[in-house]
Formats: structure tokens, C-alpha cells, sequence
């Protein structure tokens, strides 16, 4: 890929790189079966993943009809003891992601993951599936004061890559609300989890196949003048 337009792009995680649903709804499921409560579908835990592991447990213990104790530490410590060990049991990148992060690696672009997942977890799942070594940093949820949809993980991605131009690709509100108020250009893919229908999350462009990536960051670039 000569000249092209970035030469750092972010990722979020949960979504856009991997489909990690069926780990965490297993997850999920293991802290409602110790409260005695009905399992969710994975669909049911799928709808609620986006914003941090502590907004998805309250948002499924609501679904289960249980009520969520405030505050949520011993249950989300439960859930991620449980998750940490079962992080990549069902985890697998989507189609296109490990091709289209070795074009781009090998083309110069500088990688990144910028995740509300904590860094320490990210991390472990990124070296289970074998993408560790793509990227220059893991920026977790933790990282920073704030997460997404603040513009702190990002402005962070920055710091640390010390890069010139840079964009961000997710598949949420918070991911593209973060990038917007970090003033990136940002992709949203149309396969994660977003929470609201994709089109109306505001991303410079929408893509259905990961591998479409490279094609449509060429495409903002001419766009926005970037």
C-alpha cells in the first residue's frame, strides 16, 4: 500500500477485532448462576457489551431480572476471575482482521488497541489469539482516568505512539463518540456490537468487511483532506 494516508490507526477490541461475545456471556452466566438466576442467551449479553465489563454485568443482571448491588465489586470480581481464566475458550478474531493487520504492519502504519477492556485482560487476549505482536500499544479501560467515550484513551494512543496522522476504528457508540471528541476520522464496522443501529453513530465510513479497512481509510483521507 504506497502512500497511504495514516500512519497510525487505533482499534478498539470486543467487537471490531474479535468477536468475543460467547466468553463473556459465559462470564456473565457463571456470576447469575452463583446468585441462582436463569442463564442469558448470548444474544441477550451480546445487546449489552460496550461502555466496560461493569456496564454489560448491570445492564444482564437487569435482563435476569435481578437487581444489581451498588456497589458491584464482588460480583464483577467474581465474573472476571471467571473470564480471565475462559478469555479466548470461544474468542476468535473476525474475517479479514489478522490479513488486514499484517498488510497494514507491513506497510508502515503503526497499530494500536484503545479498549474500555482493563489493559492487563486486553492484553491476555490479544497474545491468545495471536495478534500481540501487531501492536506498538494496549490502552485499556483502566489506562486512563477516563474511558471511551471520552477522548482520554485516545489522546493517550497518541502520547504513546507519538504518530502523525491517525485514525480510529470501532464498532460502537463510545468508539466513534471518543474519536470524534479526539477530533480522529474513525471507521465503524457494521458486524459488532453498537449498540444503536450503525448508520447513525456518525463514523466518516461504515464498513461490512474488515479487509475493506485499508480502501476505506484511503477513502476519508481524500474525503477530509487528511
Amino acid at each position: 500500500m504506497p502512500d497511504f494516508p495514516f500512519d497510525l490507526v487505533g482499534f478498539d477490541l470486543d467487537g471490531t477485532l474479535a468477536d468475543s461475545s460467547a466468553d463473556l456471556a459465559a462470564a456473565v452466566n457463571h456470576v447469575l448462576a452463583s446468585l441462582g438466576a436463569p442463564p442469558l442467551a448470548v444474544a441477550q449479553v451480546r445487546r449489552n457489551i460496550g461502555g466496560g465489563g461493569r456496564r454489560m454485568l448491570a445492564r444482564s443482571l437487569a435482563d435476569s431480572g435481578m437487581t444489581a448491588p451498588n456497589p458491584l465489586d464482588s460480583l464483577y470480581d467474581r465474573m472476571i476471575d471467571y473470564y480471565t481464566v475462559h478469555i479466548a475458550d470461544e474468542t476468535r478474531p473476525y474475517p479479514g482482521v489478522t490479513d488486514t493487520l499484517a498488510m497494514l504492519s507491513e506497510a508502515g502504519v503503526e497499530l494500536a488497541v484503545v479498549t474500555n477492556k482493563s489493559e492487563q485482560l486486553a492484553a491476555r487476549l490479544l497474545d491468545a489469539l495471536g495478534l500481540a505482536d501487531r501492536f506498538a500499544t494496549v490502552i485499556g479501560g483502566d489506562s486512563v482516568a477516563k474511558g471511551k467515550p471520552a477522548p482520554d484513551p485516545l489522546i493517550e494512543m497518541l502520547r504513546r505512539c507519538a504518530a502523525g496522522r491517525a485514525a480510529f476504528v470501532g464498532d460502537s457508540e463510545f468508539d466513534i463518540a471518543a474519536a470524534k471528541a479526539a477530533s480522529l476520522p474513525c471507521v465503524a464496522v457494521s458486524y459488532g456490537y453498537p449498540g444503536k443501529p450503525v448508520a447513525e453513530l456518525g463514523a466518516d465510513a461504515v464498513i461490512d468487511d474488515f479487509a475493506a479497512l485499508p480502501e476505506a481509510l484511503c477513502a476519508i483521507a481524500v474525503q477530509t483532506g487528511r
